[in-house]
This record gives structure tokens, C-alpha cells and sequence, in this order.
């Protein structure tokens, strides 16, 4: 199922617990949850549920929660990289660069398991594509932290590339601020995702807003 359908720019937020102002433990999700709700109300329409630490049991069960709690929104679950756990739950996958392809994902789940998918540069992007992906994250587009490990980011000059290239949605990755998310958009991007600039964000709705409101989307 793809995202055709929604209106653009699409907001990603990618989760990651011990970022949170009140981290959550293993065996305590509540806090994360009350975030995905606040999110998924605030007006996020993708959220990637990326904590890779939990067991395949703890991760089912967090995913099939936070699925009922997106019921009542426009918004979808994705898991990242099990699509087994993501079936099952009867949600979205979000497959790295070292993850099953997008048709290996369609031909053992069917065609209408929404797939995202991680690159870092045009052939991973078209290959991505190729092979089936709904959309595609791209980046890091402008620098970070925890991205320097992998060398310089990617730029807006690759993105705008990629943008230009793809039909399915591009979502711009990597630094995304309120400072500078409107250069992504400018270049291409059909949304942006990001970690940090929910996590910090005193209030999500606010930030949604003033991403969408530009693009004339609320």
C-alpha cells in the first residue's frame, strides 16, 4: 500500500527510547507509547518503530500496541528491518542497506505491505525502487553527529538528484532541523524524517505544523 494518497510534505519520525527526556527501559515501554500517541496526534503520518535491542517478543508487542494506538489517525507503523515481526503485527517494514530487498519482503509477505527503504546514494535510490520500495529515505543530507562515523553527508545537490530521478516518494534524512528542513523540500524531498527533532521537541504538533503549513498541507 502505497503513499500515494497523502498529502505531501509526509513527516517520518524514526523512534529511538534512550533519546527520549524520560528514557524507557526493556521491560517498560509505557513512556515510548505515550510518545508514539503524542506523535500520531500531533499529525505524524509514518512512524518507524527502530529499537533494536528488544527481543523479537517485547518488539511484537510494542509494534501490535502501537498499531491499535494509530487506529483512530491517518498515520502508519513501520518496524525497522523485521519483516516477520512486521506481518505478523500487521504493519510496515523499513529496510536498511543490509536488510531483505523490497521483493524478496513482496514475494514472502504480499503486495501490500508498505515498504520504506534506506539509501545512501542514486543506485541504492533507483535500485530501491526497482525492486519494489513505497518510498525511500535518503541522506544524511546535512551533517551530524551520529552519522560522521560514515563520512561526509550526502548534500542537497544528491538529493535533489535522487528527487528528480524517482518516482516514489523521497524523504530527506540526517540533521533535519526547523532551521533548514525547507531546503530539503526546495531540492525535491516529498517529506522529511527524523529522530532528534521530535525527540527534543517540547511540543510535536507545533513542529508538524510549521513543516505542513509551509507546504500549504494542513
Amino acid at each position: 500500500m502505497g503513499l500515494a494518497n497523502r498529502s505531501k510534505p509526509l513527516v517520518y519520525l524514526i523512534t529511538d527510547r534512550r533519546t527520549l527526556q524520560t528514557p524507557t527501559s526493556e521491560h517498560d515501554l509505557s513512556y515510548l507509547l505515550a510518545f508514539i500517541e503524542r506523535a500520531l496526534s500531533g499529525g505524524v503520518d509514518l512512524i518507524q518503530i527502530r529499537e533494536r535491542d528488544l527481543a523479537a517478543r517485547d518488539l511484537f508487542s510494542l509494534t501490535e500496541t502501537a498499531a491499535r494506538i494509530a487506529e483512530p489517525y491517518d498515520a502508519r507503523i513501520l518496524i525497522n528491518d523485521r519483516a516477520d515481526i512486521a506481518a505478523a503485527a500487521g504493519v510496515g517494514v523499513h529496510l536498511t542497506t543490509r536488510s531483505l530487498r523490497p521483493e524478496t519482503v513482496r514475494e514472502a509477505f504480499g503486495p501490500d505491505i508498505l515498504i520504506g527503504a534506506s539509501t545512501h546514494s542514486l543506485e541504492e535510490a533507483t535500485e530501491a525502487e526497482s525492486s519494489g520500495a513505497d518510498f525511500i529515505v535518503f541522506g544524511p543530507v546535512f551533517e551530524t553527529e551520529s552519522k560522521k562515523i560514515y563520512g561526509p553527508p550526502v548534500g542537497l545537490e544528491s538529493l535533489g538528484e535522487v528527487a528528480g530521478e524517482l518516482s516514489i516518494p523521497v524523504l530527506a534524512l540526517g540533521g533535519i532541523k526547523l532551521s533548514n528542513f525547507a531546503r530539503a523540500l526546495d531540492r525535491g524531498a516529498a517529506g522529511i524524517a527524523a529522530i532528534s527533532l521530535f525527540t527534543e521537541a517540547d511540543d510535536i504538533e507545533a513542529v508538524v505544523r510549521k513543516i505542513k503549513v509551509m507546504r500549504g498541507a494542513f
